[in-house]
C-alpha cells in the first residue's frame, strides 16, 4: 500500500496477500479450536465415567445389602441416596452429549483446518475460497449444537 499527498492507493498484490492472511487467520484459529474441542471431549468423557460408573456400582451394592438382611437397610439406603446423587449429577451435567457435541466440533474444526491448509497450497486465492472457509467455520460453531452437516456433504 503506498501513499501520496493523502491518499492511500493499494498495490496490485494488495488483496491477494489480505486474502491470504485472512486464510491463515482461519487455519490457525481451526487449529486451536480442534484441540481445545478434543481436550473438552476427553474431559467429559471422564466426567462421564467417574459419575456413571460409582453410581452403578453403588446401586448394585445398595440393593446387595437391602436383599442381605434387615439390618442392613438404613446403610442400604444411604448407599442408594449416594448412587441417586451420581445419577442426578451425571445426567444434569449431560457429559455424554457434550463429551459427542465436542468430538462433532472437533471434526468440523479439523475439516476446516485441512480446507484452508489446501486453499493455502494454492497460488491464487478467490473471495470464493475464503467465504467457502466461512461457511466451514460456521459449521463448526454449530457442531457444538446439534448435528449440523458440515458444508459440502449430506447428512447420513
Amino acid at each position: 500500500m503506498t501513499t501520496t499527498a493523502g491518499s492511500t492507493r493499494m498495490s496490485a498484490d494488495e488483496p491477494s496477500r489480505r486474502l491470504r492472511a485472512e486464510i491463515e487467520r482461519l487455519r490457525d484459529e481451526a487449529t486451536r479450536q480442534r484441540e481445545l474441542a478434543q481436550r473438552r471431549a476427553e474431559f467429559w468423557t471422564k466426567a462421564h465415567i467417574a459419575l456413571g460408573f460409582p453410581g452403578a456400582l453403588l446401586a448394585a451394592v445398595s440393593g446387595a445389602a437391602g436383599l442381605a438382611t434387615a439390618d442392613a437397610r438404613v446403610p442400604a439406603a444411604l448407599i442408594a441416596l449416594a448412587a441417586a446423587g451420581f445419577a442426578a449429577g451425571a445426567g444434569f451435567l449431560r457429559s455424554d452429549a457434550r463429551r459427542i457435541a465436542n468430538k462433532r466440533a472437533r471434526g468440523a474444526w479439523a475439516d476446516l483446518e485441512g480446507r484452508a491448509g489446501l486453499k493455502l497450497a494454492h497460488e491464487q486465492l478467490s473471495p470464493e475460497d475464503l467465504r467457502e472457509l466461512l461457511e466451514c467455520r460456521q459449521a463448526a460453531l454449530a457442531a457444538y449444537e446439534g448435528e449440523a452437516a458440515l458444508p459440502g456433504r449430506t447428512a447420513a
